[in-house]
């Protein structure tokens, strides 16, 4: 009998991770560009393991309703990541980008599985890698939403 995933069958409304270590990565590539009208599909579960080595692409979006389950069309595409420290990251998580919070993971589309995932983030400030300052090598942290971080700072 086929088991029918528990958040395309509704049977979360809330998170169910209470506790996770950050996902820590490193940028492999700087990405540069917009687009009004992308149409990812966001998957509806709302977490994602992120094994160590595998590279996914950051997407922003300053689209305020982005998240599990929904379309995104307004885009900016940041850059490429390779995962050094795998882990779970879960939509709500703040994404930090060489110590500066980019925004909050929105979700996860899967047009380019199984090369790589695209790591969707809602942010205020759509602006893709090169307009972010974005370097080869910057430090990125996927961190539990609303958890202290000694790198917390935000984009103004």
């Amino acid at each position: 009998m086929k088991q029918l995933d528990p958040y395309a069958a509704g049977k979360f409304n809330f998170s169910p991770y209470a506790a996770k270590a950050p996902v820590t990565a490193s940028l492999v590539a700087v990405l540069r560009g917009t687009m009004p009208d992308r149409g990812l599909e966001l998957i509806r579960p709302i977490s994602r393991c992120l094994r160590r080595h595998d590279i996914h692409e950051l997407i922003l979006t300053d689209e305020p309703d982005a998240g599990p389950g929904r379309r995104v069309d307004r885009i900016a595409y940041l850059g490429f990541v390779a995962i050094e420290a795998g882990g779970v990251a879960v939509a709500g998580d703040d994404v930090f980008l060489a110590g500066r919070r980019v925004g909050a993971l929105a979700g996860y589309d899967e047009t380019h599985m199984p090369n790589h995932l695209n790591i969707v983030i809602r942010t205020d400030r759509l602006a893709d890698g090169v307009e972010q300052g974005a370097r080869l090598g910057a430090a990125v942290r996927f961190v539990a939403g609303g958890e202290e971080a000694p790198d917390k700072g935000k984009i103004s």
